[in-house]
């Protein structure tokens, strides 16, 4: 189970330098606002709160969005009876939550955890700091985002929660969901789970939303990869999640 704050938590002792920069910044501003005339003090408060307000909207949001929301509980993944032995992938670029989530969910079905993180590519500090905190998922295997050791036509539930906006490379990211369709039974779906560039996300996030893609690069990307989208679930109004099927089999 999660615990309370989990989620918020996460995010800020992941990044707690950018932090603990931004609180030393706040605290700068407002002591030199006591040794300036009204016209400058005025000048300094709004830049404090320019830095203060944003953070504490992003806080907020990530709190409503990974502790409140029943993302984790996993509701969103419908049309599937775990009575059979299926096999569900799961895919992360270093930081994996989600597997032991995933398996006391589906205790009947396989579960295969693959992870693309690469320390060349992936040098985010708040990654390295994740994977210190989290411990691999039993029998997770490292793998390359064009190369996953499965057959073809081998996985009936395929998730990447959180991680494709990883692949910042365009011809790697298409590969990536060449591969995921190779992978994937006819009858099989995969799961993309992801924040969007889009207004919702600027408003909680401000820059940072650049990190994200907009909701027409991915279906551009999945177009390219001749999977088809089966459906477009909003889990909150800063979260998609796009289920996709094998080109020209959705429902």
């Amino acid at each position: 189970m999660r615990k309370p704050f989990q989620g918020v938590w996460n995010i800020v002792r992941f990044n707690w330098h950018f932090y603990v920069l931004s609180l030393g910044v706040l605290l700068l501003l407002l002591l030199l606002s006591n040794y300036t005339n009204s016209t400058l003090r005025l000048y300094l408060l709004v830049i404090a709160l320019l830095i203060f307000l944003p953070t504490l909207i992003s806080l907020s949001v990530s709190y409503y969005v990974y502790d409140l929301s029943g993302l984790y509980n996993l509701n969103w993944v419908t049309d599937f009876i775990d009575t059979e032995r299926n096999t569900i992938v799961n895919i992360n670029a270093g930081f994996d939550e989600t597997s032991i989530l995933l398996k006391n969910k589906f205790p009947n079905s396989e579960l295969v955890v693959f992870d693309f993180y690469d320390p060349k590519k992936h040098t985010e500090v708040s990654i390295k700091r994740a994977r210190k905190a989290y411990p691999l998922f039993p029998n997770t295997k490292s793998v390359t985002t064009n190369n996953l050791p499965m057959l073809d036509n081998s996985a009936d539930k395929i998730f990447v929660i959180f991680a494709a906006h990883e692949i910042r490379n365009e011809q790697e990211r298409l590969g990536f969901f060449k591969e995921l369709k190779r992978v994937l039974k006819p009858t099989g779906e995969i799961f993309i789970t992801e924040h969007l560039r889009d207004v919702s996300n600027f408003l909680a996030y401000n820059i940072g939303f650049l990190h994200f893609y907009s909701k027409q690069t991915w279906l551009q990307t999945f177009q390219l990869a001749e999977l088809t989208l089966k459906s477009e679930q909003k889990i909150t109004p800063f979260i998609s999640t796009f289920t996709l099927t094998k080109y020209g089999v959705a429902s």
